[in-house]
């Protein structure tokens, strides 16, 4: 069988790419990148800010679709359920809440398993978001 190395990219379709971009780099310390026009995908009529969170690695694309449908989004739908993101440890979850409480993001209260600890937030178009520890 073939095989993959990893994850390239994740592309979210949201409602406003600069105001999700924006978003993102304030609560999660992502930083935008600039990609060069011949690599723009003239035929998906959208616009498209990618970001780069310096740590992880983790590309995220935000896609503004010209023809996007409304409307929230629901894990309850066929696709993405949730993104989950990997943090080092529960004492991180813990700083983790202090800074999605002085930012204003809505957040679970951390639940602990057997298998780790999960911290839940959305982003503005109401994906829902987890940080979770092993």
């Amino acid at each position: 069988m073939p095989d993959f190395t990893g994850v390239a990219h994740i592309e979210l379709t949201v409602r406003d790419a600069d105001r999700s971009a924006s978003w993102y780099e304030q609560v999660l310390g992502m930083q935008r990148l600039e990609i060069p026009e011949e690599f723009s995908n003239a035929s998906v009529p959208a616009r498209e800010v990618s970001l780069l969170h310096p740590t992880a690695g983790l590309v995220l694309s935000l896609i503004q679709h010209q023809s996007g449908e409304d409307g929230d989004f629901s894990e309850f739908r066929v696709g993405l359920d949730h993104l989950a993101l990997a943090v080092e440890s529960r004492a991180v979850l813990e700083d983790w809440v202090a800074h999605f409480d002085g930012h204003g993001v809505g957040h679970s209260a951390i639940s602990d398993r057997p298998w780790g600890s999960v911290l839940v937030f959305r982003d503005p178009d109401n994906i829902q978001l987890e940080l979770f520890s092993f």
